[in-house]
């Protein structure tokens, strides 16, 4: 059993909110969204990866000393040892917690049932997730992963990465009613970095 990492950040105050955290960036990701700026993770196969058992026997070192541990990426549903690495840190008695744009809802509704709080990277409208992931059918995938996660009862927290360029005032408006109205919760807007897009053309610099 072994996922693929590409990175590892081994404490972090802002990845859970409220939890003292490190964080596996799992390597590959099957959507290819223009503003994405952590595009070396995007490949499945690169030269920089970690090896799982190594990050895992760090993990090991930090009982007591860290809250949990959280799976990010990449889109961390694509691994299809995912589970089985989240069992592997539960057993060590940390929390889970688990960045996705809800890429794979299956892998993703398998995993929910040991993961503690999921940040959830809502896009774009759900008719105009291609604008931004490239990747056709995206969106019908990321909402049924929302549905899932709306009806699994586990903690979550909703955010949209915002370029000015790909999502405009009104629509931005529009997907936070949507959101409040379906999911009876806020949206958190977080910044763009607009100097390192995988899409060169959206830098503003």
């Amino acid at each position: 059993m072994a996922i693929s990492v590409g990175g590892f950040e081994p404490l972090t105050t802002i990845d859970y909110p409220d939890h003292l955290a490190c964080v596996v960036f799992t390597q590959g990701c099957g959507w290819r969204c223009r503003y994405c700026h952590n595009h070396d993770l995007i490949p499945v196969e690169t030269d920089a990866q970690f090896k799982w058992r190594d990050i895992l026997e760090f993990i090991k070192l930090r009982q007591g000393l860290l809250d949990a541990v959280v799976f990010s990426g990449g889109e961390p549903c694509l691994q299809s040892d995912l589970y089985d690495a989240i069992l592997q840190v539960k057993a060590l008695g940390f929390k889970v917690g688990l960045h996705t744009g809800g890429a794979y809802p299956k892998r993703f509704e398998q995993c929910l049932d040991q993961v503690d709080w999921v940040g959830f990277d809502i896009k774009h409208l759900p008719l105009e997730y291609e604008k931004i992931t490239q990747t056709p059918k995206s969106g019908d995938k990321a909402w049924a992963s929302l549905e899932i996660l709306l009806a699994s009862g586990v903690d979550y927290q909703l955010r949209v990465t915002r370029h000015p360029g790909l999502i405009s005032d009104q629509q931005l408006l529009q997907l936070k009613k949507l959101i409040t109205e379906s999911c009876q919760s806020d949206l958190v807007v977080q910044t763009c970095d607009l100097n390192d897009c995988l899409d060169v053309a959206l830098n503003i610099v």
